[in-house]
């Protein structure tokens, strides 16, 4: 990790530094704005989204380390999710980054790769979770959000990925 820092340029280094605090303020913001104008900002992902962001444009390991950390510190200032959730969704989304980066190295569309990481990642989170629920683990519904809004967020993501590495060419090898 250390030289992975030191070979970052400067420019580079602030990009994730900058990206990391706008992650922070806004997972830290976003029940604060649901409560506030009664809009289930939960709903469109605001973790997956700085994933996203991070994957497009920073690099693997921030990307990895936002994975980590952004439900641990949910959960640090808002005591949301529930805790066993909170792993779950650190190894969601870990999951959903390891193998956007794994595919990646076999296949050349973006779109495809960041679908099928997000999907199995997302089928890796119901099984496990079924298996907390099933075990009393944790006490809340299988599905909280619509199938249909979990797709049409995929997408909207894959296509924001596509874009942001294939199509205007910013990063066309994926770091």
């Amino acid at each position: 990790m250390k030289t992975q820092v030191e070979s970052l340029t400067k420019k580079d280094l602030y990009k994730v530094l900058l990206l990391d605090l706008v992650a922070i303020v806004f997972v830290y913001f976003i029940p604060a704005l649901s409560h506030l104008t009664a809009l289930p900002f939960y709903l469109i992902e605001p973790m997956r989204i700085m994933i996203i962001l991070a994957m497009a444009h920073t690099n693997r390991s921030n990307a990895m380390v936002l994975a980590l950390t952004l439900p641990l510190f949910s959960f640090a200032v808002s005591g949301h999710p529930e805790l066993p959730k909170v792993f779950l969704m650190m190894f969601e989304l870990a999951l959903s980054v390891g193998l956007f980066y794994f595919l990646k190295r076999f296949l050349a569309n973006t779109i495809v790769v960041a679908l099928v990481s997000i999907i199995a990642s997302k089928m890796v989170y119901y099984l496990l979770k079924y298996v907390l629920i099933s075990s009393a683990l944790l006490d809340m519904s299988l599905i909280s959000t619509p199938i249909w809004i979990q797709l049409l967020t995929s997408s909207v993501f894959a296509l924001y990925l596509w874009g942001a590495i294939d199509y205007f060419g910013k990063r066309q090898k994926v770091k």
